[in-house]
């Protein structure tokens, strides 16, 4: 084993976030072509023969056509889940929900009859002394089926992502059942009819109140049962089932029919025992009716989509991209639960909480190059937490530290051990970060004032007890887990020196930028200054000191440093050789690794511009005969439902198409050489910039970027030939050309430029031609 040089990592000599603000700047990339493209050279920017860049002079504007209900109901019509025969999984059939409440639709096991499941993202125990396994997981709440008077004998389905809503027919051996369902303000509404010798019979089952953990063991020592539920019908004809629990709070299920409309809530109270009761009768009068909720409901998912818009050639992976966002968007709002590793749709298995080691983490990337903040529970849970947060760290550091141990409930609610036991410490650290990234893309400052600055203050100083001297003066780390390397934890793990260097560097450029005289920032940067270098060998980054990275190992906890902290990146070209060799490593020692590992390989070799092997590491992940793909319905499963591999996918596409990490804005870095055609849309990047960006038969053709708080813009933007960067009104940009096909552009908060080459092009926002056409989701 030898140790990192000491020129590893130049992240302990600079800003992480001042080199997005204007601070020194980072090594620039040399000019990357796609794969199966020649590598061209960038001229400076330069004035044409006129005296003005080519195309500066005439006012412009892009001519955006997705503008209309027509032409996003024609667009994401072709994006659709479509199922011809009946779902006999939950990971075959639909799936609803509005970031609270949801519903999987498929056969009920075993019967002649269709199961809606009905499940809900604040419905937990509240018995932390059983742990987040048992004492504080989500329970199951119940399902409806519909059961028909015939035998079942074809469905005809479309999940419309435009409207959010399940549409089709039932067939039978009686006669047809006609149905439409959604899921809005935390009601599901069916709407069924019935012809021929068909009826429409509904029914709904409680489940008992128990962790979904009870497939794979038995309850702990000392647990006893919740009460059973109990049953009730109100004047106006509701019907409720009221489920108490031993820990305190309560579930409440109301649910009416009328006329063909079925309409049903579900309520939870904590440590209010009747609460929940009122509310789910609240929210079912509020419904009023299907079609008045329906025009709520169809309003804001039509609002919902126009905030970007992005179109590749692969028509299966496009399809499966935009179900992404329709899926963390019926899973997660902000202000509400943080998702648990299988979103609201609870199913039996051994994960019925928040895993914090990298699920949680996957799971809200891909809402910021979405452009959609409002998804984000996983910051304001962290920020309504914080005394929880700080409760979960032994009693002698809780004055100054807090920390969160691998799973919890939606409250945060886990103890974590302390470095020097082998304990799992970095968790909350890189949660932090997801927290950042949301700063970054909006720079809202009230995120790094209110949540970041503070917990992650708590989180490091977590660390700073334990941090001490060794004989060679470096400061180094007593034995913690790497999630989640099965060996006895070892010294100075990289999981968590890159998360305690991007942690000390973070806080000291928030305390300038928020300006804060901080009694601890000496203490960072003398942690930034004697910190131990990451451990590596010849195979790269090891997992700790004296501990190789030596068999095989889904997680990347040891790669943190490269993705997704990019403290050791391809900008760095000293750091190259080091990135390729340990992603190669990570990779060849086979049978750990599932379909994470798949997406995260696919977003390394993005970050190098290699397009073409993330595009096949991607394709891994759907590649049926891989142990654990993804499935018909876009969702994923190993031993129970887990939906942060299928998000972190769309992530690995984000990265393939634009990346702003270290203060550059890069467009179209990685893009698959057989992926021509590439249409960008308002994508939201670090700094709060808007780009959209077109490339055509290989070539990018033009970039337009709104910023929308005025911070420092620098754009890699691959374009050949003389470049012209003007502003709206036509004018000349003030730019500077930082080399290796860089801009530094003056860019005031709600102002445009537009960057092309040559003379101006069609500035024409469209859905591009699908040239490797693919089946739909679902069951076709």
């Amino acid at each position: 084993m030898t140790s990192q040089p000491e020129k590893h990592p130049p992240v302990r000599r600079r800003s992480v976030l001042g080199t997005a603000l204007g601070g020194a700047a980072v090594a620039a990339l040399p000019a990357t072509a796609h794969a199966g493209e020649p590598v061209q050279s960038v001229e400076p920017v330069q004035p044409a023969e006129s005296g003005q860049p080519a195309g500066a002079g005439r006012p412009w504007r892009l001519r955006d056509t997705m503008t209309t209900d027509g032409s996003w109901q024609r667009f994401l019509r072709g994006q659709d889940l479509v199922w011809s025969r009946l779902p006999a999984l939950w990971h075959e059939g639909p799936f609803l929900g509005d970031g609270l409440l949801g519903s999987m639709v498929y056969q009920e096991p075993g019967a002649n009859s269709i199961r809606f499941t009905v499940q809900h993202g604040r419905v937990q125990d509240h018995r932390p002394e059983f742990g987040s396994g048992w004492g504080t997981c989500r329970l199951p709440v119940g399902h409806l089926t519909l059961d028909p008077v015939g035998t079942i004998t074809a469905v005809d389905w479309r999940l419309s992502l435009y409207d959010a809503e399940l549409t089709g027919t039932v067939t039978t051996s009686a006669g047809t059942l006609a149905l439409s369902a959604l899921v809005h303000d935390e009601v599901l509404a069916a709407r069924v009819t019935a012809s021929g010798g068909e009826r429409v019979v509904w029914t709904f089952h409680p489940e008992e109140a128990i962790s979904p953990r009870k497939i794979q063991e038995a309850p702990p020592s000392g647990y006893t049962a919740n009460p059973a539920w109990t049953t009730r019908t109100t004047p106006d004809g509701t019907e409720q089932v009221l489920q108490p629990l031993t820990g305190g709070g309560q579930t409440a299920t109301a649910y009416r029919r009328t006329g063909d409309d079925l309409l049903l809530s579900v309520g939870h109270s904590f440590p209010s025992g009747s609460a929940a009761e009122a509310d789910s009768l609240r929210h079912l009068r509020r419904a009023s009716s299907y079609g008045v909720l329906r025009r709520r409901h169809t309003g804001w998912w039509h609002a919902f989509y126009r905030k970007s818009f992005v179109s590749f050639p692969d028509q299966r992976l496009q399809s499966f991209h935009w179900i992404q966002l329709y899926k963390a968007a019926s899973a997660s709002r902000a202000g509400g639960p943080v998702m648990a590793t299988s979103g609201p749709w609870l199913e039996p298995t051994p994960w019925p909480a928040v895993w914090w080691n990298l699920n949680v983490q996957l799971e809200y990337w891909l809402i910021q190059g979405f452009n959609h903040p409002e998804l984000d529970s996983l910051a304001t849970t962290l920020r309504q937490n914080q005394e929880q947060l700080a409760a979960n760290v032994p009693a002698a550091y809780r004055a100054d530290s807090s920390g969160i141990g691998r799973s919890s409930d939606m409250f945060a609610n886990r103890e974590v051990g302390q470095p020097g036991t082998g304990a799992e410490t970095g968790d909350l650290t890189w949660a932090l970060h997801n927290v950042w990234l949301s700063y970054r893309h909006s720079m809202d400052t009230s995120l790094l004032r209110d949540t970041i600055y503070p917990v992650l203050r708590r989180a490091i100083s977590y660390y700073l007890h334990f941090l001490a001297p060794g004989s060679d003066g470096r400061l180094h780390l007593p034995s913690t887990l790497s999630p989640e390397y099965p060996v006895v934890p070892p010294q100075d793990t990289n999981y968590d020196l890159a998360l305690i260097r991007w942690g000390c560097q973070t806080l000291i450029d928030s305390a300038r930028l928020l300006g804060v005289k901080d009694e601890l920032i000496p203490r960072w940067q003398e942690v930034l200054t004697r910190l131990t270098p990451y451990p590596v060998d010849d195979n790269g980054f090891m997992i700790g000191a004296g501990t190789p990275y030596a068999q095989s190992h889904r997680h990347y906890s040891h790669l943190l440093m490269v993705y997704p902290l990019h403290l050791v990146n391809w900008d760095q070209p000293e750091n190259r050789d080091l990135i390729t060799k340990s992603v190669v490593r990570w990779h060849a020692l086979t049978g750990a690794h599932r379909g994470y590992s798949y997406t995260g390989a696919a977003s390394m070799y993005a970050t190098t511009g290699d397009g073409d092997t993330a595009i096949a590491y991607l394709r891994k992940f759907f590649d049926p005969t891989t142990r654990y793909p993804c499935r018909a319905n876009t969702h994923y499963t190993e031993a129970g439902p887990v939906i942060e591999t299928p998000l972190s996918a769309s992530q690995s596409l984000h990265d393939m198409f634009c990346q702003s990490w270290g203060g550059t804005v890069r467009v179209f870095p990685a893009v698959p050489s057989a992926w021509a055609d590439v249409t960008l849309h308002n994508f939201r990047t670090q700094g709060a910039f808007l780009v959209s960006a077109v490339r055509t038969a290989g070539v990018t053709r033009f970039i337009r970027v709104r910023s929308l708080a005025g911070e420092p813009l620098r754009l890699r933007h691959g374009l050949s030939g003389t470049v012209t960067a003007v502003l709206q009104d036509g004018t000349p940009a003030p730019t500077r050309d930082l080399g290796d096909g860089t801009l530094a552009i003056d860019l005031p908060k709600d102002h445009e430029v537009l960057v092309h080459s040559g003379s101006r092009p069609d500035l024409v926002i469209a859905p591009v031609a699908v040239s490797e056409p693919g089946a739909a989701w679902g069951l076709p």
